[in-house]
């Protein structure tokens, strides 16, 4: 029987990186080509910084338009859907058996929503956590206690 090939995608809205485990007997390693990084702006470094004005008719008052696009979070999606066709791209050559994705909650909706067909069926797992920080290490140890590994 082949040994089964694990990808974890460890990823925030701005870092990500891909783990690689051959089989059961070896453990989480970093990828070097699977590393990523992404500048993210404040929303109010990316638009108007005061909002604009609306005349009440018939009337003096006035009120501010409240700011609609949070074009930080764009940015974020926008990453994910970065992250998210790398994967397909290696999931169409079969490069991994199974993937699990590792990202805060928010982040990892934007992911789930951004794979594509072939990544998405080798999708094994999930856990809404920011283990950016960690090593591999901690991180398979987490995954264990998670039953994810």
């Amino acid at each position: 029987m082949k040994a089964k090939r694990i990808w974890v995608l460890v990823a925030d809205g701005a870092r990500g990186r891909v783990l690689k485990r051959e089989g059961t007997t070896t453990g989480l390693r970093a990828w070097p080509e699977g590393e990523f990084t992404h500048e993210v702006h404040r929303t109010r470094e990316l638009g108007s910084d005061r909002p604009g004005r609306v005349y009440e008719r018939g009337s003096a008052a006035h009120h501010a338009i409240e700011l609609h696009a949070d074009w930080s979070h764009q940015e974020k999606q926008q990453f994910a859907r970065l992250l998210a066709e790398f994967l397909e791209r290696f999931a169409r050559r079969n490069a991994f058996d199974r993937l699990v994705l590792v990202a805060p909650p928010r982040a990892l909706g934007d992911l789930r929503a951004a794979l594509g067909r072939h990544a998405r069926a080798r999708l094994a797992g999930e856990l809404a956590n920011d283990l950016t920080e960690l090593g591999p290490p901690e991180i398979e140890a987490r995954l264990v206690k998670a039953e994810l590994l």
